[in-house]
């Protein structure tokens, strides 16, 4: 008699251990970034003036995100609602791979961040979020007199 040690579709179930694997080791990246993955994806910059962050979080309703900063931590939290809950439940999902659930991502800023002017908009699936850098660590220009 044959006994398989196996699931019958070992493919996905390697799939979804490397997904748990990748959840448990999901490190947060610092301003500079080093790490991919994790949801919202976001895209980090900054000019002399500001940090720009860009978080991408389409299908979400924006009252339900929250940006926060607090000791020079941004956090960006919310969650997406799954489109599959509301379908009939004797349906079989074969593939789904649209993140569901609660989600939270933690950068670290600068020291020259100003916590106190940081604007936030979110259009089109894009959450923006713009925060000055404080005027005494501006380059500027010295005149020599």
């Amino acid at each position: 008699m044959y006994r398989s040690f196996f699931s019958r579709d070992i493919f996905s179930e390697m799939d979804r251990l490397q997904q748990e694997m990748r959840q448990a080791f999901n490190i947060s990246p610092s301003i500079r970034g080093f790490a991919r993955g994790g949801f919202p994806g976001v895209n980090v910059g900054s000019t002399p003036q500001s940090i720009e962050i860009f978080a991408f979080a389409p299908g979400i309703d924006p009252a339900t995100i929250e940006v926060n900063i607090e000791r020079g931590v941004l956090t960006i939290s919310g969650e997406r609602k799954s489109d599959l809950a509301n379908k009939d439940p004797k349906a079989t999902i074969h593939i789904d791979e649209r993140f569901a659930g609660r989600f939270r991502r933690v950068m670290s800023l600068p020291d020259d961040a100003d916590s106190t002017a940081v604007d936030a908009k979110y259009r089109d699936g894009v959450l923006h979020i713009s925060i000055k850098r404080r005027e005494a660590a501006q380059p500027r220009r010295i005149t020599i007199q």
